[in-house]
């Protein structure tokens, strides 16, 4: 069997598309077999909602009169990156107010934002014979600015590890709080419904996919930031996919903090949160087989968090049936499993995509560019 992209948009347009989630598809081929399957199916629904520290907003503010080149910018107190144009800026997600510092940040900036709440802006400037204006106090809202793009370099990892901590004091990790001797481990990752497992050799998903993003339709604009996806194989044939990474771009001002929410991680700092939704295209048996993977059959590694080092212990694999059900076995130990990640937020995206597409209202869009293949990544090196 194969199909094309504008064979199954043209089924979208005249409502006869058959779309299903990550999740209903795994009954169907228990029932009917892969090639059955594939032929009944056109589109696979993914979802995640999770923390996501590599995002951002891009801002134009308009020009004031009379007009200053922004140099140093602040919103709410948090400072964003002004080295871009006169009144443009970049906001970090993960940067930390002055005043309040972990409490609030560039990812709590962004859902007032979005929520419509008015922003303090700040700015200074040495001042220039165009932009001699050299400082500036006022108020925005995403209503009044010119742009607001949610651009995130490094999103929807395609697996992450289960975190814990051997050693005998409480960390603070980006993977929440550690207890000592392995008194819990945490995991962040949508298992079975997780856009980059269903499709983990990037068949269908490159530049230019359209996403949900956020409440909105957004794109790939890029591979992620420390894209290097692995196939990493042991002696009892378990597979771990893992690496996977996307630069994502979308319309902030269309968005929703039902799928944008921002947190922050006592003793480490703030992130924001980023629901993604992608569809997966079923246009031939491989595809469909990959889209119909279960939490069983998706493997992770168990690292130790404690190491303080860039290479960190692995102390065994785990699969996301296990980990979901509450309890894993760590040397002999039984430890508690917490997601970092919502299911339950991942499972509404799947579905508010479905519904989507059956709607009509969202297509497919073929990758102008699949990701390279080969692609290391290499750590930082201390050079004097």
């Amino acid at each position: 069997m194969q199909r094309t992209y504008e064979e199954i948009n043209t089924k979208i347009r005249s409502g006869k598309a058959v779309i299903v989630t990550a999740e209903e598809i795994i009954p169907i081929v228990e029932e009917k077999g892969i090639k059955r399957a594939a032929e009944e199916i056109d589109v696979v629904t993914t979802g995640t909602f999770g923390p996501m520290c590599s995002s951002g907003a891009i801002l134009n503010f308009g020009h004031s009169d009379p007009p200053i080149r922004m140099q140093k910018v602040w919103l709410n107190n948090v400072e964003a990156y002004a080295g871009l144009a006169a009144v443009d800026v970049y906001l970090g997600a993960t940067q930390p107010s002055e005043s309040q510092e972990m409490e609030y940040g560039g990812a709590h900036v962004i859902e007032d934002l979005i929520s419509g709440k008015k922003i303090k802006l700040k700015a200074i400037s040495q001042g220039t014979d165009c932009y001699p204006r050299r400082e500036i106090e006022s108020y925005i809202t995403k209503e009044s600015i010119n742009q607001a793009v949610l651009f995130n370099p490094r999103n929807g990892y395609q697996n992450y590890n289960v975190a814990v901590n051997t050693s005998d004091r409480k960390i603070y990790t980006y993977m929440g709080i550690l207890l000592p001797h392995i008194g819990n481990a945490n995991y962040s990752t949508s298992s079975q419904l997780s856009p980059l497992l269903n499709d983990p050799q990037f068949r269908t998903i490159g530049i230019g996919t359209r996403i949900f993003l956020g409440g909105a339709q957004g794109y790939i604009a890029w591979e992620g930031t420390q894209f290097s996806p692995q196939i990493l194989k042991d002696e009892e044939g378990k597979v771990i996919y893992k690496g996977g990474t996307l630069a994502v771009i979308g319309n902030l001002k269309e968005m929703s903090t039902d799928y944008i929410r921002a947190a922050t991680f006592k003793g480490y700092g703030v992130t924001l949160v980023v629901g993604i939704g992608i569809p997966i295209p079923i246009l031939n048996d491989e595809i469909m087989r990959n889209a119909a993977v279960k939490d069983e059959d998706i493997w992770t590694e168990i690292i130790d968090y404690s190491f303080p080092h860039l290479i960190k212990p692995s102390l065994g694999r785990v699969n996301y049936k296990q980990l979901r059900e509450g309890n894993i076995t760590i040397r002999g130990k039984n430890v508690p499993t917490s997601p970092l990640s919502s299911y339950a937020k991942a499972r509404e995206i799947a579905q508010r995509l479905k519904e989507e597409i059956l709607r009509g209202k969202f297509l497919l869009q073929e990758p102008i560019r699949k990701f390279t293949e080969e692609s290391k990544l290499k750590p930082l090196l201390e050079k004097r």
